[in-house]
């Protein structure tokens, strides 16, 4: 188990809060460490927002259609859910805040290659650097928190700040994105880089030390075979229309796929210290939690892919207008964030994953009714404040039943499980939205309405994936559980 090193630094957790006491107070090292945090995982939110609203703009500068497109989306989703188990794991072995501020300087690195790059290859590649750099940074960040702070009232308060940086970065990120594209998408990547570089020095000051796991191993064969299955999945699935769904080209990629998924497996039920101890999954609200994150995270990016082209290539919104649109989702998370540690504490965290997921599919389907002259305070507004409530309350709901009960020495694996879930939710849904809508007519921005009507329904398909994922979530959430809980010795349910 990891603890502090007090020969260097104060020591940062503070006595057990008294049995019935409710008020959570913390000395400043403590605010200062949260916050720290707290500005990496708003950098995930920013760079999600900003880059999907600037998409449209990128594909008519470097001329790349919706199947190349979404790999901008895709290689940083891809680098971020592949090693995050690794890069969990190495947090625990190699210190939280080591692999926090090494991490945090490739991804400044990252975000200023992609905003100078002018060849789409070049880019990409700096895009899945970037989600390689994040799948460090945001384990390391979030153990950080669940170490430092007392499962109980304490760390859903500090769980609850923490997801409202997240959501403040993904608001910002969509006004910012508006701003930014109409300069030049260039900005979207940019933007992010002194921000990356404050998180650097807060991190250096004011990230406490801690001690190293010794006598463990990393698994790097595992995280090798985990990262080159799901590249192989989802590029076969993405370019799979093209090839034909039954090409000897697509069957060889889904047989190759799924060979090195199934050796990762093997090897993590074999190797002495693996990537994932799937012993943690024997407990129902862990599986659960990862379960929903999985439907939760890829329902949405799938949804705001194809929402975004829909309305800036099909209907000519400008990208300012698309984040402003948008732009409730984010700020009704941010306003409901702050509040969901109490709900959580007082209903649980299944109660509200329910309603979280309820919210989203409510969401996703108001916005099958979108039609093409949509009136935005009727057709938009209300799906997209359902779709903020949602996350607002699910969100932080499924981080702390992924986690509460964890031993500190496996943290790093938790967080970075349930962030791999919502990663690898999100690079399956968008590969499969892709080939749903891929082949069918680009958008002109002109047209009669029999036009515009042909060319929402080529998009359609992508929001009832959206509408499904969500669906499926929400029945996973309420199944009942069982009478007689299954306890380890690592976890217990919230």
């Amino acid at each position: 188990m990891l603890n502090s090193d007090t020969a260097s630094r104060p020591a940062v957790r503070p006595p057990a809060t008294p049995a019935g006491s409710t008020r959570v107070t913390w000395s400043r090292a403590r605010w200062l460490l949260l916050f720290a945090t707290c500005i990496v995982i708003a950098l995930d939110g920013l760079d999600v927002s900003m880059v999907g609203v600037a998409l449209p703009s990128i594909g008519k500068e470097l001329g790349l259609e919706p199947g190349a497109l979404q790999w901008i989306v895709s290689g940083y989703v891809l680098g971020y859910g592949s090693l995050l188990l690794l890069g969990g794991r190495l947090a625990d072995l190699l210190g939280r805040r080591t692999v926090l501020l090494v991490a945090l300087s490739v991804f400044t690195i990252a975000s200023l290659a992609g905003g100078l790059s002018a060849d789409a290859g070049l880019l990409i590649a700096s895009r899945f650097v970037k989600g390689v750099a994040a799948a460090f940074t945001a384990p390391a960040a979030f153990s950080l928190i669940t170490t430092n702070f007392e499962e109980g009232p304490e760390r859903n308060k500090a769980i609850s700040i923490f997801t409202t940086f997240a959501a403040s970065g993904f608001s910002l990120g969509l006004i910012m994105s508006g701003l930014m594209t109409s300069l030049s998408w260039r900005w979207t990547f940019l933007f992010s880089v002194p921000l990356a570089v404050l998180a650097l020095v807060l991190g250096f000051f004011f990230v406490p030390k801690d001690r190293r796991e010794r006598g463990a191993g990393h698994d790097i064969p595992g995280a090798v075979l985990l990262a080159a299955g799901m590249l192989l999945l989802v590029y076969t699935v993405v370019s799979a229309p093209g090839a034909g769904w039954g090409s000897p080209q697509t069957i060889l990629g889904f047989v190759v796929a799924g060979a090195l998924l199934a050796a990762f497996v093997v090897l993590e039920l074999r190797v002495r210290h693996p990537l994932i101890r799937f012993g943690i999954f024997r407990v129902a609200s862990v599986l659960r939690a990862n379960l929903t994150a999985i439907t939760l995270f890829g329902s949405y990016v799938s949804f705001q892919f194809v929402l975004t082209l829909y309305l800036q290539d099909v209907l000519g919104w400008s990208p300012l207008a698309m984040a402003l649109a948008l732009l409730p989702t984010g700020l009704v998370v941010v306003l409901s964030a702050p509040f969901t540690d109490r709900l959580i504490d007082r209903f649980g965290s299944t109660v509200l994953i329910i309603i979280g997921l309820g919210s989203l599919s409510a969401g996703y389907l108001l916005f099958l009714r979108l039609g093409t002259a949509p009136v935005y305070w009727s057709d938009v507004l209300p799906p997209v404040v359902l779709l903020g409530v949602g996350f607002g309350i699910g969100f932080p709901a499924i981080q702390v039943q992924a986690t509460t009960g964890v031993h500190d020495d496996e943290q790093g694996l938790a967080a970075g499980l349930v962030q791999t879930s919502s990663q690898v939710g999100g690079a399956l849904a968008l590969a499969v939205t892709t080939a749903l809508i891929a082949g069918g007519p680009a958008g002109s921005g002109a047209g009669g309405s029999a036009a515009l009507a042909e060319q929402l329904a080529h998009y359609r398909p992508g929001l009832y994936l959206s509408a499904g994922l969500a669906v499926a979530g929400l029945v996973i959430a309420a199944l009942p559980r069982r009478a007689r809980r299954r306890r380890a010795a690592f976890v217990t349910e919230p």
